[in-house]
């Protein structure tokens, strides 16, 4: 076998692998529950959210401060600043029943709310 026509293999098991790894990304996000949540004055509106157990989670979140603000949660292992006004998409893995705390970074002792994963 010449050396093209490896490279021409090799090529195309790459591209073959990459087109599964995207296909299953893909299934993943379609299983995936989506949550709404928006951020203004200091609060999260709703403060309390719920997913069901062993899906991963999307979390819309909007802020609708006047100020940056930083969602985070050592318990779901995230993080993200959302510009004043913008919107960001807070990808969670799958997890088991339970609470799991969040928080503005920024006004961590005001800012806070739960997920609640059944």
């Amino acid at each position: 076998m010449s050396i093209s026509q490896m490279f021409s293999k090799v090529t195309s098991l790459a591209v073959v692998a990459l087109l599964s790894v995207v296909a299953i990304g893909a299934a993943l996000a379609q299983n995936a529950t989506e949550i709404q949540l928006s951020y203004k004055d200091k609060k999260f509106d709703p403060a309390e959210i719920s997913a069901p157990a062993n899906t991963p989670i999307v979390i819309k979140l909007k802020n609708n401060d006047g100020k940056a603000m930083e969602f985070e949660s050592k318990t779901l292992k995230v993080e993200k600043i959302i510009a004043a006004g913008a919107d960001a998409t807070i990808n969670v893995r799958a997890q088991k029943p339970g609470r799991y705390e969040f928080f503005d970074e920024y006004n961590e002792k005001t800012a806070r709310g739960a997920l609640v994963v059944k």
